[in-house]
């Protein structure tokens, strides 16, 4: 795996080239669960996908679930939710999410695969006070659930940025294109 900036990432995904559009998975990695967020093939919109289990020993199994992700999915690339505070370092948290994208290169099976680190500050807390008012009984299924929507913040957020920029910079391009023609017939 290899770790790219957010916008050359994006920029990797659009000029991707293949007939079948590239996506994007997103991740909210916690200590006991990482939810799963995959974009459409505009990569516009996150939508929910699942959550893996994670463990000190499923390493291997948790590459080979990415790497059929990334399979059926035709996904160039992730988005993985950072901890930073609210000054822009890492928070202790972040350790966590080393820990794990660590132990995914280290497995060799996801090396073709780019990946790039998004704020994911309040992600959680955003998904279980949306959650809250269903008065949900099961712990385990909360958990989840919260997992794979704040995955979904995550996602959502970054492709909201990147779209706003590249929206941004094509309004740029086509002003100075309109204002070189109109100074081309004023001379």
């Amino acid at each position: 795996m290899r770790l790219l900036k957010a916008e050359e990432l994006f920029r990797k995904l659009l000029e991707g080239g293949s007939k079948k559009k590239a996506r994007l998975l997103g991740l909210d990695v916690g200590s006991k669960y990482v939810g799963l967020a995959v974009s459409d093939q505009q990569n516009r919109i996150a939508l929910p996908l699942s959550v893996l289990g994670r463990t000190k020993t499923n390493i291997n199994l948790m590459a080979d679930d990415f790497k059929t992700l990334v399979n059926n999915y035709s996904l160039a690339g992730l988005v993985v939710g950072y901890p930073f505070n609210l000054q822009g370092q890492s928070s202790p948290d972040a350790s966590q999410v080393s820990l794990l994208v660590g132990e995914l290169c280290k497995t060799g099976k996801l090396d073709d695969l780019s990946y790039t680190y998004w704020d994911e500050n309040f992600t959680s807390k955003c998904v279980e006070a949306l959650l809250n008012p269903l008065n949900l009984n099961d712990r385990v299924e909360t958990k989840t659930m919260t997992d794979k929507f704040a995955a979904v913040c995550i996602l959502q957020g970054y492709l909201d940025n990147m779209n706003r920029a590249l929206t941004s910079a094509d309004n740029v391009k086509s002003n100075l294109s309109s204002a070189s023609g109109q100074w081309a017939f004023a001379s």
